[in-house]
């Protein structure tokens, strides 16, 4: 079905258990390489309030009716679907949100092996169907009057909230911690890319692999959604401050005490340690991991580098050497096999994009930048193009530690000594990720007790493994992802650890007798690890 006057095809609302096309003007979906228009969806005219009552009465129940064991196997079952349509989710990314191949991959594949890594891990707690949180303990002077604390799924729906630069990763990542946790998952992809999250929710769901009303999705604006959460709902969200901040104070989330997940702007720093110089295996480690996370996704990651922490003597080498690869970078329309970086999600993105970095160079001198611009197969006139980005600044220049390009930009700032470097770190008031490069193991664990408590993973790099570390950007299942301050407060994912979102944990106060009646519903998701 084609959108009335645009020829392009109709992006299908998920909910109450129908595929259901909204009204309206809508939104139309574009290629950001050419600025073709793609697919076109909306939200209008939905009834929001049933559908989330939908999710709540039918999903719900559903869900929690199965074991932990029994949820990990639907995730697998998900897994197997997507996997089968790879090559179309492969498309899908290049031709709505400007992937290569490699941008493509990390968002797809990483999707999948999100899916099957909690689907392992939910296995592992079996036919229980409530977490436990330790052993029981004694609390009276009577032996047999113990207590425990269990955890119970939360009894309303997850809508999770997604940005624009992950459209599989970010759907499935967090479906696989709600669905295994009981939850219905009701998502809200963002609108200029969510095509791929579309097409994959529709394999799902064409494949009846999940319980009716346990995934529902929507496609185009949230419309009043909030306005139907209440008490025993939840919501994870992804994307900017300000949004994070207008959902904060929303009054359903407020008043009815609505669990809310943030994860949101991050100006990450990766740090290069004194003994690292010119030359030395951790300074080409150092700048190759500069250069992949300004250009990888066009610099659109929560996690790619913004900051970039060099001593002071070895300022100009590290821009230099940067420079020298950013040279190398193909840029244009990536359906062309040369090209190594695509273009920014939308026309909307690049204009922020070039805005930021004109305010940005009020307080940094730019030291490289392709001018003019040279794509391949591609109009900068038409496509969402901006080249990468270095400038330099000094330590005491506050904007760069304030102000988040969220494109292939970044700032070398020069540092003293190392209490100087892990000061500027902190500047950044809450980061999602950093990255520290010495061949020195006593530094490096300096610099992880110095960070960790304004970070939420800290990468720490020697040259023994250079080759083998996922990179600085990479979020891991395994591991918890998400930062302190400015970067939302919030964590996902990091293990069966992640479950506990979505439980009530719930001190339980008993005879030894009904605590051991107890057991065979308990899952120590701690022991599972």
């Amino acid at each position: 079905m084609a959108a009335a006057g645009t020829g392009v095809p109709v992006l299908e609302n998920f909910i109450a258990g129908k595929k259901i096309a909204g009204t309206g003007t809508g939104s139309t979906l574009v290629n950001p390489s050419t600025g073709d228009p793609v697919a076109w969806c909306s939200t209008q005219g939905l009834d929001l309030s049933a559908a989330l009552d939908y999710s709540r009465r039918i999903g719900g129940p559903a869900l929690k009716s199965l074991s932990f064991a029994d949820r990990a196997e639907l995730l697998w079952s998900i897994a197997d679907s997507l996997f089968k349509g790879r090559k179309l989710w492969m498309e899908i990314a290049q031709t709505n949100a400007g992937n290569t191949k490699t941008d493509a991959s990390i968002d797809i594949d990483g999707s999948i092996a999100t899916l099957r890594y909690y689907s392992k891990e939910g296995g592992k707690l079996g036919a229980a169907t409530l977490l436990t949180d330790g052993p029981a303990v004694r609390v009276s002077r009577d032996p047999k009057f113990q207590a425990i604390h269990i955890g119970t799924p939360i009894p309303g729906v997850a809508v999770h909230i997604n940005a624009f630069n992950f459209p599989a990763w970010a759907l499935w990542e967090k479906v696989a911690i709600s669905i295994l946790s009981g939850v219905p998952s009701f998502v809200k992809p963002a609108t200029s890319t969510a095509w791929l999250a579309q097409a994959m929710a529709q394999r799902v769901l064409d494949a009846n692999v999940l319980p009716e009303g346990a995934l529902s999705l929507l496609c185009g604006s949230a419309g009043d959604l909030l306005d139907h959460l209440r008490f025993g709902d939840a919501i994870v969200f992804t994307g900017s401050a300000d949004t994070a901040d207008v959902i904060r104070q929303h009054a359903c989330v407020r008043q009815h005490g609505v669990r809310l997940n943030v994860e949101a702007d991050s100006l990450n720093a990766a740090l290069l340690a004194p003994d690292a110089e010119p030359g030395s295996p951790a300074f080409a480690l150092f700048v190759r991991e500069v250069v992949r996370e300004m250009t990888i996704k066009a610099g659109q990651k929560c996690t790619a580098i913004r900051r970039v922490l060099v001593p002071a003597a070895h300022e100009a080498a590290v821009a230099n050497a940067v420079a020298e690869e950013l040279a190398k970078v193909v840029i244009g329309n990536p359906a062309n096999p040369a090209v190594t970086m695509g273009p920014l999600a939308s026309m909307a993105q690049r204009r922020t994009i070039e805005e930021g970095i004109r305010q940005l160079s009020a307080a940094a001198t730019v030291h490289y930048q392709a001018n003019p611009l040279q794509l391949a197969d591609a109009d900068p006139a038409t496509g969402a193009f901006v080249g990468p980005t270095l400038l330099r600044a000094a330590a005491d220049a506050q904007l760069v530690h304030d102000l988040e390009v969220f494109g292939p930009a970044a700032t070398v700032i020069p540092y003293a000594d190392a209490d100087h470097a892990f000061a500027l770190a902190h500047k950044g008031c809450g980061s999602l990720a950093a990255s520290v490069y010495s061949a020195d193991p006593h530094f490096l664990a300096t610099a992880a007790a110095a960070l960790g408590s304004s970070h939420g993973r800290l990468l720490l790099i020697d040259p023994s493994i250079g080759d083998s570390h996922m990179g600085h950007g990479v979020v891991m299942p395994s591991c918890i992802h998400g930062g302190p301050g400015r970067a939302g407060g919030g964590e996902e994912m990091g293990g069966l650890r992640a479950l506990w979102f979505y439980h009530q944990r719930t001190a339980i106060q008993a005879s030894e007798e009904t605590l051991e009646a107890l057991k065979a519903n308990l899952a120590n998701p701690a022991m599972a690890e």
